[in-house]
């Protein structure tokens, strides 16, 4: 078999995964049949408002929430941001503090660092060496005007499962004492793979795009009786909060992938946590490659971030291409950024251990003899490149 004819091992889902067959399908139905504006008063367009509402209740149904719950945004990115800004717009006269962690998505950091410069403050709390926060930290954070404490569930880069339900009782006893703070989680990563406890939290984000779905699709978890200041103005379109003609093709997609995911994410989880186990196994065998992150059950089951000692993460990166296989070294927000990892850096590695680090990231479409392949490649090129170097 020649290099060309080898078959395609695709190993960066955290980026994005394969859309399923059958979310294609309800897409391009919905695209053909029920093209109409869920907004019309006339058959076509109640027709698409049944699709957007048969939807929402797969995606309610999938994250154990009511369906009144679930906001339709463009995607993981604008449900964070209006999780954000929407508290701090309608919370503002009881506090203006906002906490996070420093290995949060960039679409976190950016946004608090625009808050920042309009006058908030914001306290970004440290992880230790496995990418994990210590909840005892976000006590300590807690101030009287604290409105919103932010922590993502699992971690996009190194896929470190965060302590969440012990923050929950954090912030649950503050309120109890009279304080105000809203608990938001963001969930793209741990949609489907790991439990999150959406029905007990304020805000949740998750996105289509990681489970199956199509790109440009992402929802809002919001809890009854939290409010939100809209960041985008128009219509009236999911009570004014979200307002916009619904993308109806993407809304449906989603919908289909969500019950995909409901269908069979238990076991899925467990078959991706042995093969990610698998991967691990092979890897640590070869000199010089060490893990980045948690292990066990602090680990998302589909997430392997691996430091390869004497060999820059993305000249490996485009070795392995060479060889069909598709890694990546970190977040897809950032894979052109010369400048190493902020989560890894926060975890307390150097720049070069940084920079030498790569990704790869399992999905229901991921098999075993893939998984075989690529550490065998990995056990070829790392010293090929040593070599070189």
């Amino acid at each position: 078999m020649t290099l060309m004819s080898a078959p395609e091992i695709y190993l960066d889902n955290a980026a994005t995964t394969r859309p399923d067959a059958e979310v294609v399908a309800a897409m391009v139905e919905a695209l053909t049949a029920g093209y109409g504006n869920p907004s019309s008063l006339h058959g076509r367009g109640l027709d698409a408002e049944r699709r957007v509402a048969a939807a929402r209740a797969e995606v309610a149904n999938a994250l154990g929430v009511p369906p009144a719950w679930v906001l339709f945004t463009s995607g993981g990115t604008e449900a964070n941001n209006l999780a954000i800004q929407g508290v701090a717009g309608s919370y503002g006269s009881r506090g203006r503090h906002l906490i996070a962690t420093a290995v949060e998505h960039s679409s976190v950091l950016a946004t608090l660092r625009a808050l920042e410069a309009r006058g908030w403050s914001a306290t970004l709390l440290p992880v230790d060496r496995a990418g994990r926060v210590d909840p005892e930290e976000v006590r300590r954070a807690l101030r009287p005007d604290t409105v919103l404490v932010s922590v993502m569930a699992v971690n996009n880069e190194v896929g470190t499962v965060q302590p969440l339900a012990a923050i929950a009782r954090i912030l649950r006893d503050a309120r109890a004492g009279g304080r105000l703070p809203l608990l938001h989680v963001d969930a793209v990563q741990a949609f489907g793979r790991v439990p999150v406890p959406a029905a007990d939290l304020d805000l949740l984000t998750v996105s289509a795009h990681k489970v199956h779905g199509p790109k440009g699709i992402g929802a809002l978890v919001v809890r009854e009786g939290v409010r939100l200041q809209p960041i985008l103005h128009g219509g009236e379109q999911q009570h004014g909060v979200r307002p916009g003609t619904e993308n109806v093709p993407g809304i449906v997609g989603f919908g289909r992938a969500a019950a995909l995911l409901r269908a069979d994410g238990p076991a899925q989880a467990e078959r991706l946590h042995r093969l990610r186990s698998r991967l691990l196994q092979r890897a640590i065998l070869i000199d010089g490659i060490a893990v980045n992150g948690s292990l066990g059950d602090s680990a998302a089951p589909h997430i392997l971030n691996l430091r390869v000692a004497g060999v820059r993460g993305e000249i490996l990166v485009h070795r392995l291409e060479e060889e069909r296989i598709y890694v990546s070294t970190g977040s897809a927000c950032h894979s052109r950024d010369p400048q190493p990892s902020h989560v890894l850096l926060a975890m307390g590695l150097g720049r070069e251990e940084a920079l030498s680090s790569i990704r790869l990231s399992l999905a229901r479409t991921t098999t075993e003899d893939e998984i075989d392949a690529a550490a065998d490649a990995l056990a070829r090129v790392v010293p090929e490149l040593r070599v070189l170097v």
